[in-house]
């Protein structure tokens, strides 16, 4: 999609970002769809593929064929947003299970999608580990919470965030398209986006390697092309040589004053 888009009084710019770390393949995926129809509607979207080469690949392939298809069909003036974006979740996780047949290995996938309608309302979905993070400026308004094993220790008290992203067990999903239980669904709504706020959909390979502070002063300092560089870089960096798959969506909201 273009750089920025104009929409009530907004401009909103964006970039999507991604690089296979230190794997030897790439299975995640990232989108960011502007509507054919509706100026001012997008969706950006991330699916971290998990399943062996052709297993996780396939699985995030899926995530994007049915996000597009679904967003395609999408009207903001008499559909229902959140209900689209449930279908999205559903719809993935059965196709993934198909493809289960042929593909590699056991295919699944990581979802964390937002949509922004004319006007600045704007609805979130996911399921796994892949986040949604919401800045006003830097500072962070609210993010979404993983379908993880570590995350259940940290909502019980038994450790904390920061002991979270070091667990030996962090990589450990309770819920996830393709698996063999129907898919844990979060969502999220945020009635009116305003200026400097910024959208950032990424998969765990990115949010691993930063405190939310670090992330809110990227954001808000940066443009979301410069942020993506420069997020994706010093993750790199972090990782020192045995880094995850990176992917993130980043949507900035400036005024056009």
């Amino acid at each position: 999609m273009p750089d920025y888009t104009m929409t009530k009084g907004y401009r909103i710019t964006a970039s999507t970002g991604i690089h296979k770390g230190d794997r030897d393949y790439q299975q995640d995926q990232v989108d960011l769809l502007s509507h054919h129809r509706i100026p001012g509607c997008m969706l950006g979207i991330v699916a971290d593929g998990m399943g062996g080469r052709s297993g996780g690949r396939k699985a995030s392939d899926q995530v994007m064929l049915t996000a597009k298809q679904l967003f395609d069909r999408y009207a903001p003036e008499t559909d229902d947003a959140p209900a689209m974006l449930k279908q999205m979740i559903e719809e993935a996780h059965i196709v993934i299970k198909l493809t289960a047949i042929s593909a590699e290995q056991e295919p699944h996938s990581t979802l964390a999608a937002f949509l922004i309608n004319p006007g600045g309302e704007c609805y979130w979905v996911h399921t796994g580990d892949s986040r949604i993070y919401h800045y006003q400026g830097s500072k962070l308004a609210y993010r979404t919470v993983d379908h993880s094993y570590v995350q259940t220790l940290v909502d019980k008290g038994e450790i904390s965030e920061d002991e979270a992203n070091h667990h030996p067990q962090a990589n450990i999903l309770m819920g996830c398209l393709g698996a063999e239980e129907a898919p844990p669904i979060a969502q999220h709504y945020i009635a009116k986006l305003q200026e400097n706020d910024v959208l950032m959909a990424c998969s765990d390979g990115v949010w691993h390697y930063f405190s939310p502070a670090e992330m809110g002063s990227a954001l808000s300092m940066l443009s979301p092309r410069e942020a993506t560089e420069f997020l994706i870089q010093k993750a790199r960096s972090r990782a020192r040589g045995v880094g995850d798959n990176l992917s993130l969506v980043v949507v900035k909201l400036e005024s056009l004053d």
